[in-house]
Order: structure tokens, then C-alpha cells, then sequence
């Protein structure tokens, strides 16, 4: 079995590539269990997701969340990613999970939006600055002509930070104290935080806007109030937001959405069974929970990169 180190996945896992493979995994498919959730005390919460496609690859992926290391300085989230031949059952690689975790979570969200922002989109607002949050304006630069970056935090000190390092990148990017301001003027807001009251007010959106929400993948976190379901076009991930989102799950208690609403999802979208955005002026919401199909398909894309390497 292959270790394959955190500097070894990173550089595989270029946006471009990974929005790719993530595309077609989605078009093509594959088997993908509900995740597995359990509580580790009152402090973290274990998640167990496996994928695989028969006869080829197997992939399973353990998450730790931990909210409460913010202030220990310390990621809220930690992850392993074992892959598997699925003919034989032989252990082929352990990966840095992290990596996988949060890339391909800002190339899952940059997906939809090829399909859900307007073409013309060029400000980017991105609410939180954690490792997923850090890596959106990349992401989005792969489908979109990201002229401008803002960034909001709880924290205004950790926005300032993250702007600045992604000025230091060459974006154009600058911290903002006033979120309603700043989704009032965003052709995309991506929020990437582990949230528990919502961040987001309906109200705020304008038309022609796309709201990307991927964090609340658990009932109890929120990040957009149930306003913004009332108001939008909504697609998910995958069938399973709508049954683990706290986002999705008070906008049902409200009445505010349905799941006769919902628009399609990832997979519908990839394989054009459902057309995206219709018009410049509606508003688009994305709601992703996460799906062990595309950590399944980051990491087959590391595992033939380095075995390309090997052979070359």
C-alpha cells in the first residue's frame, strides 16, 4: 500500500483537473451509502463515508469534527482516505483526507456554479476563512472570471488575514464588516463555515445571484436563514441535504421549501438531465452536504497520477 503524503495529493489535485474528474464521476455514477454519523462525546462528531465502483476502485473516508478547535488554533476538521481495489479488496493507497476533503469540496461547489452563476460572474463573497473557505476563489477561477474577491468572518481579524494572503496570490481581494452589504453587491456568495444560527437573510439577495452554502452538513449547523430557499431556485449535492442540512431542514419546518422544489442535483446537472441557471435575474442556491462519490473520485485522481509517475 502506497502513502501517499499531503504535498503529493495537493499538487494532483489541481482545480481544473479535480472539477473534471469530479464531472464525470457524477455522469458516470457509483455506489455511495449513507455516511455514517456518530457522536464522539459532547465535544466531536465521527463520520464514516465509503464509495466504490464494482470491479474497479473503493474508497473510504473517516472525518473528525471538532468545532470547538478554533480556539485551540486547530482545524474543526481532520480526515484519513483509504483507497482499495474493489476486484480483490487489496488496501492500494492511504491519502491525506484533508486535502481530498477540501479541495474537492471547493471544486464541488465551483462545479455547480459552472452551471448556476451567470457567465458574466465576477464578484466573488466568501463567508468564513478556513481551509475550505481559503480555497473557493481558486476554485471559482476555474469556471469564472473572478475579477474581485470579498471576505467576511465572525472574526474580522481572520478575514483581514485571508484577504490579504489571497492579494499576496494575486487576487484582488479585500475584508468587509458588513456581510448584508457585501451580498447585496456578490454575483457569488460561497459560505464555507460550521455555522449553527443562519448568516444569510433572503432579503439581502438581489436578482441574478448564486448562493453557494456548503458547510451545514449536519442538522444542527445553518448558514442561510429559510428566506433564501423561499427565494431561490434550489439544487443540491445529493438527495442526502435534504435529510442532513440544518439549512434545508428549517426551511421544510418554515414552510419556506419542499422537496417538490428542488431543482435537481449534482449528477442531474452533470448528466443534463436538468438545465441549470434559466435567466440573468433568478437566484440560484447550491446546498452541498458533502458526497463520498467525490472523495472517491479525488482520490483515483492522485492514485493514476503517481502510478503514471512511477511508470513514466
Amino acid at each position: 500500500m502506497r502513502i501517499i503524503d499531503t504535498t503529493t495529493t495537493r499538487r494532483h489535485l489541481g482545480f481544473a483537473q479535480l472539477i473534471g474528474a469530479l464531472r464525470r464521476m457524477f455522469a458516470g455514477g457509483c455506489e455511495v451509502p449513507l455516511r455514517h454519523t456518530h457522536p464522539i462525546g459532547d465535544a466531536g462528531t465521527l463520520l464514516i463515508m465509503p464509495a466504490w465502483r464494482a470491479g474497479l476502485r473503493l474508497g473510504i473516508k473517516t472525518v473528525t469534527i471538532f468545532p470547538g478547535n478554533s480556539a485551540r488554533q486547530l482545524p474543526g476538521l481532520h480526515s484519513t482516505y483509504l483507497l482499495f481495489d474493489a476486484s480483490t479488496g487489496v488496501p492500494l493507497a492511504q491519502l491525506d483526507g484533508n486535502e481530498i476533503t477540501s479541495r474537492r469540496t471547493a471544486a464541488a461547489a465551483a462545479l455547480a456554479a459552472s452551471f448556476l452563476a451567470r457567465p458574466d460572474a465576477a464578484r466573488l463573497l466568501v463567508v468564513g476563512t478556513g481551509r475550505v473557505a481559503a480555497l473557493i476563489p481558486d476554485a471559482m477561477r476555474a469556471v469564472r472570471s473572478i475579477g474581485e474577491v470579498v471576505v467576511w468572518n465572525h472574526r474580522p481579524e481572520s478575514a483581514r488575514a485571508l484577504a490579504a494572503r489571497l492579494n499576496d496570490h494575486g487576487l484582488e481581494a479585500h475584508a468587509t464588516d458588513d456581510l448584508a452589504h457585501a451580498v447585496a453587491h456578490a454575483d457569488i456568495i460561497s459560505c464555507a463555515t460550521l455555522a449553527t444560527a443562519p448568516l444569510i437573510r433572503g432579503e439581502w439577495l438581489r436578482p441574478g445571484t448564486h448562493l453557494d452554502l456548503i458547510g451545514s452538513f449536519m442538522p444542527q449547523m445553518r448558514e442561510a436563514d429559510a428566506a433564501c430557499f423561499a427565494r431561490c431556485r434550489v439544487f443540491v449535492d445529493t438527495p442526502e441535504a435534504l435529510l442532513k442540512s440544518g439549512d434545508v431542514l428549517d426551511a421544510i419546518g418554515a414552510g419556506a421549501f419542499d422537496s417538490a422544489r428542488l431543482q435537481g442535483t449534482l449528477a442531474a446537472l452533470c448528466q443534463d438531465t436538468q438545465a441549470g441557471r434559466a435567466s440573468d435575474v433568478e437566484i440560484t442556491l447550491f446546498k452541498a452536504v458533502g458526497s463520498a462519490l467525490e472523495d472517491l473520485a479525488a482520490a483515483e485522481l492522485v492514485f493514476d497520477a503517481v502510478v503514471q509517475e512511477l511508470v513514466s
